[in-house]
C-alpha cells in the first residue's frame, strides 16, 4: 500500500473508531443534557461546546501536556504500563474523541428534546421499564439525531488537522492522517498531489453533507417521499 493509501486508510481507520466509541459515549450523556434540570447541565455543556470555539492548536496543546510524561494522564498510562499516548494511534483517538464530541453530543441532545414526554409516561403506565421506553421509544424517534450525530461526527474526524498534528505528529502509517498528507504536499510545493487529496475531501465532504440532508428529510415526518 503507497504512503497516499495508507493515509487515507488510517483517517477512515481514525474516524470510524472514533465515532463509534462516540456514540457509545456520547447517547447517556446527551440524554442527561436534555432531561437534567441539576445546575451542572450548563457547565457540563459548555465544556462540551469547547473545541467549537477554541483553535485546534490550543487544544492540541493542553492535551499534549495532559498526555505527556510529566501530565496526570501520562503518569497514569506509564503506571498502568500503556505507555505515553502522544504519538501513537490510540493518542490521536482519544484527541479525536475531545475534539469531536460536540458533533455527537449536541445533534443527539437535540433530538433527544423534541420527543414528546406524554410517549414516555404513556410507556411507563404499560409498565415499560425506564431502560424498555428508551430503547422501545426513545432509540427509533431519534433516529435523524443519531444519523446525524454519526455522519457529522466521521465527516469531522476525517477532516482534523491541528490536534491530529499536535498529538500524533507525522508518523507514515501510524499517525499521517489524509489532512497531515496534504499539509506534506503544500509544504514540498507538490501541488498536483496536494490538488488529488484535496480534491478528494471536498467531493467526500459534500457527498456527506448532501446524503445527511436528503436521508434526514426523509425521515421527517410528514415529508413526502
Amino acid at each position: 500500500m503507497g504512503p497516499e493509501w495508507q493515509a487515507v486508510w488510517l483517517t477512515l481507520k481514525l474516524a470510524g473508531i472514533t465515532t463509534l466509541l462516540l456514540l457509545i459515549i456520547g447517547t447517556p450523556l446527551a440524554w442527561w443534557l436534555a432531561r437534567s434540570q441539576h445546575w451542572s447541565r450548563q457547565p457540563v455543556s459548555a465544556l462540551i461546546a469547547l473545541p467549537l470555539v477554541l483553535p485546534p492548536t490550543v487544544l492540541g496543546f493542553y492535551l499534549l501536556i495532559v498526555m505527556g510524561p510529566d501530565g496526570l494522564v501520562g503518569r497514569l498510562t506509564e503506571q498502568l504500563g500503556l505507555g505515553l499516548l502522544p504519538f501513537s494511534f490510540e493518542g490521536l483517538v482519544v484527541a479525536s474523541i475531545i475534539y469531536s464530541l460536540p458533533f455527537t453530543v449536541q445533534p443527539l441532545q437535540n433530538s433527544f428534546m423534541t420527543i414528546d414526554q406524554r410517549l414516555l409516561e404513556v410507556a411507563a403506565t404499560l409498565r415499560a421499564s425506564p431502560r424498555d421506553r428508551f430503547f422501545t421509544v426513545v432509540l427509533p424517534l431519534a433516529r435523524p439525531g443519531f444519523l446525524s450525530a454519526a455522519v457529522l461526527t466521521f465527516a469531522h474526524t476525517v477532516g482534523e488537522f491541528g490536534v491530529v498534528l499536535m498529538i500524533g505528529g507525522n508518523i507514515p502509517g501510524e499517525t499521517k492522517v489524509l489532512s497531515v498528507a496534504i499539509y506534506d504536499h503544500v509544504e514540498a510545493l507538490d501541488y498536483a498531489s496536494a490538488h488529488w487529496l484535496a480534491a478528494g475531501m471536498l467531493a467526500f465532504s459534500f457527498i456527506v453533507l448532501l446524503s445527511l440532508y436528503s436521508l434526514n428529510g426523509r425521515l421527517q415526518p410528514g415529508v413526502m417521499k
